[in-house]
């Protein structure tokens, strides 16, 4: 072992490494936060200002991070953010945690892990670790961070050190946490790989090491194209059950006590989040390159994307039903976030399901009790109260994100229609006529 690994080793066991993390998002965030109260100190390296601003301030913006935990740290000086790059020459070790969307063509964007890691090219030294944990196609690692740290001629696995490890956060998940999920780690060499775990080991309980940063960037994608694809089955069994009359919830629910060969998945208004609707075109586009046609990934999806289209057409036959075509509709739209009790509202189905119902010439509103306004096509919209007036002046309610905060028995007991995609009314009563996916 080379005295560089020997003495990061070092430093991290007496918790005297100093980390960085880049990217203060949903995912940089928590973990600058679980390496500080580790008893690390921490800089967050972030683009945006405003985050910079309040992350100097201790204001989080990140619900699994609530101000009251975040603050003490800045307080304390164990936490600090800057915009700097300057400040990765003084670092031990760096996360990179930037986003990796898709470009409008649907191919993967790589872009912020490029900046990210020329930055760090640009003003680090020997002696550091490197740790990926944006989810990106496999060979990332390998072909577009490691040549780039390795420019000034350092070895890897003797003086600079290179690993991956994918992200797992689940925002909103109150029993799993960065400390007990456990986390896939590979690294270049082996050394790589020994410091990586030796860093990841003070913050997490479970570390899984695998053979490779290919194989480890392959695991996250098999993680959420295996989500996707699931998802984008039981999306199509729900349009199965409702063209034979079937009740999809009663049939998932029966199907799901058979102990053995059976996990459930639950139909919805379509995919949204950063990460199951993209992850896996990563996955096909890396495959096209070989001349592989990932076929469930396409067919799924199709499925998937076809389905805020088809909680639209439910909305307008259900106005149908009540004797109410679709324009001049009064519509109200529970939840615009992704997903049950977050704010993000990236990829969420509900803005798809607003613009076209917009555009058949409804009057939509929206409420969700983390989205204050929601900017779309131009325009930016505000939360509408969600109170008895305008529960009884909408012509339909549609569920599109089951929020725990949100009071069904008195959404039924004002609405006159409700058109629930996530069976958020299973087994209430009241005066609304609820059509479900």
């Amino acid at each position: 072992m080379s005295a560089q690994a020997q003495a990061l080793l070092e430093k991290i066991a007496a918790r005297e490494a100093q980390v960085g993390v880049v990217g203060l998002g949903y995912v940089g965030l928590p973990l600058a936060v679980a390496f500080a109260e580790a008893g690390f100190s921490v800089t967050g390296l972030e683009t945006d200002p405003d985050r910079v601003a309040d992350v100097l301030a201790g204001r989080s913006y990140i619900p699994d991070v609530p101000s009251a935990r975040l603050a003490p740290l800045v307080r304390e000086g164990r936490l600090r953010a800057t915009g700097d790059y300057a400040a990765v020459r003084h670092l031990d070790a760096l996360s990179i945690c930037v986003p990796t969307p898709l470009s409008k063509t649907r191919d993967p964007d790589i872009s912020f892990i490029v900046a990210a890691t020329e930055a760090i090219a640009a003003h680090g030294r020997a002696g550091q670790l490197v740790v990926l944990e944006s989810t990106t196609y496999p060979g990332t690692t390998e072909e577009v961070v490691l040549p780039r740290l390795l420019r000034n001629g350092y070895r890897v696995g003797e003086d600079l050190f290179v690993a991956f490890s994918p992200e797992r956060v689940d925002p909103g998940n109150p029993h799993y946490t960065i400390r007990n999920t456990p986390k896939v780690i590979a690294g270049i060499t082996p050394t790589c790989l020994q410091v990586a775990c030796a860093l990841y080991a003070c913050i997490v309980e479970r570390l899984v090491p695998v053979s490779s940063t290919r194989a480890a960037e392959m695991v996250k994608l098999l993680e959420n194209t295996f989500r996707a694809v699931n998802i984008a089955l039981v999306n199509e069994v729900a349009l199965m059950c409702d063209r034979l009359g079937l009740d999809v919830w009663e049939v998932i629910d029966a199907a799901a006590t058979k102990p053995f060969g059976f996990m459930p998945f639950y139909p919805g208004p379509g995919l949204g989040g950063h990460c199951v609707p993209v992850d896996p075109h990563y996955l096909s586009w890396k495959l096209r390159t070989l001349n592989y046609n990932a076929r469930f990934i396409q067919l799924a999806s199709e499925v998937n994307a076809a389905m805020p289209e088809y909680v639209a057409r439910k909305v307008a036959s259900a106005l149908n039903d009540e004797g109410k075509p679709v324009k001049g509709a009064r519509v109200l739209i529970l939840g615009v976030a992704y997903k049950r009790d977050v704010k993000d509202t990236r990829e969420s189905p509900a803005l798809d399901i607003l613009r076209l119902l917009r555009a058949w010439g409804a009057e939509v509103q929206y409420h969700d009790p983390y989205v204050p306004s929601l900017p779309l096509e131009g325009e930016t919209l505000s939360c509408a109260p969600l109170d008895p007036a305008t529960l009884a002046g909408a012509d339909a309610v549609v569920v599109v994100t089951d929020h725990s905060a949100y009071d069904w028995d008195e959404v039924l007991a004002h609405a006159r229609l409700v058109v629930d995609t996530r069976n958020a009314t299973r087994g209430r009563r009241g005066r609304a006529r609820v059509v479900k996916l």
